[in-house]
């Protein structure tokens, strides 16, 4: 069978931390040959999903909002674009923008609207974050930039392509959930809120509820019942002695990525990751 042509052109279209596009390299090289569906429970920006670009994909983010993005650029990728150009670059706009859920009439919102309002936020607030507050309200600010690109058509254009043409199940569930169907034959990518490299590193504040290491945990047990099952399972995280050893049963590789997206300069940099397999290497 003829294989499909990836478009290059589909990739990220939102600024994300934790985002794999430094980690791409890396990441390809342990990449199974034959994948029936793949799964990706915590999809964030895409990177790899976008890379890799799979016929059959479960792709999940317990984020209601991201999900909601998705789930518009699948559906209505035209008509977010043109909701889009109607946001400015400018601070009251945007703070007055950013509000929106705090107020009532939020809840009236159409998904294009709501996933506009996050495209714009995402490219215009400081330092490209997506945080939240306890409450869920996005609380970070403006980002003064001169000439942002609020929205990339040519991309968003991309990526519906991509789904239309392809398999594509998006879900807003708990990790766990998503992967039930798994079995013998798929591949799970997992790229989790990372476990601290210190107490005040908890830069994980994009999932609503956080995730501690209780849910490290559970995820790991997760990882050993679908290595049972048969399928090839890759997991990305930091390489805290924790993590390394709670995956010890695992073959792990110790690879270092840049990190641009932190609100303290000092922290951006290179630090080390780990990313644990199922498999060997060279026998994938």
């Amino acid at each position: 069978m003829a294989k499909a042509v990836k478009n290059k052109l589909a990739q990220p279209f939102l600024k994300w931390a934790g985002g794999k596009r430094q980690l791409l390299p890396e990441i390809r090289k342990y990449i199974p040959k034959k994948i029936n569906t793949y799964y990706e429970p915590f999809i964030g920006a895409g990177a790899v999903l976008f890379d890799l670009q799979p016929k059959k994909a479960v792709i999940n983010d317990i984020n209601v909002e991201l999900v909601n993005v998705y789930n518009t650029i699948k559906d209505n990728a035209e008509e977010l674009i043109e909701d889009v150009k109607k946001h400015k670059n400018e601070s009251d706009y945007f703070y007055a923008i950013r509000d929106l859920d705090r107020q009532p009439e939020y809840k009236e919102l159409s998904p294009i609207e709501r996933a506009s309002r996050i495209i714009y936020l995402n490219k215009t607030c400081f330092n490209g974050l997506f945080r939240v507050n306890s409450q869920g309200q996005f609380n970070v600010p403006f980002g003064k930039y001169k000439n942002p690109q609020i929205v990339n058509e040519v991309v968003v254009k991309a990526v519906h392509n991509y789904f239309s043409s392809s398999d594509v199940t998006i879900m807003n569930e708990d990790f766990e959930t998503v992967v039930e169907n798994a079995k013998k034959g798929d591949f799970v990518y997992f790229d989790p809120p990372y476990d601290p490299v210190s107490d005040t590193s908890s830069f994980t504040g994009y999932s609503l509820d956080g995730f501690n290491r209780d849910d490290q945990i559970r995820l790991r047990d997760l990882f050993v019942e679908l290595d049972k099952r048969g399928c090839k399972v890759l997991l990305s995280n930091s390489a805290t002695d924790f993590i390394k050893e709670i995956y010890s049963d695992f073959h792990i590789e110790i690879v270092s990525a840049a990190r641009s997206i932190n609100s303290v300069a000092s922290k951006r940099g290179k630090i080390d990751e780990v990313l644990v397999m199922n498999y060997e290497p060279r026998e994938n």
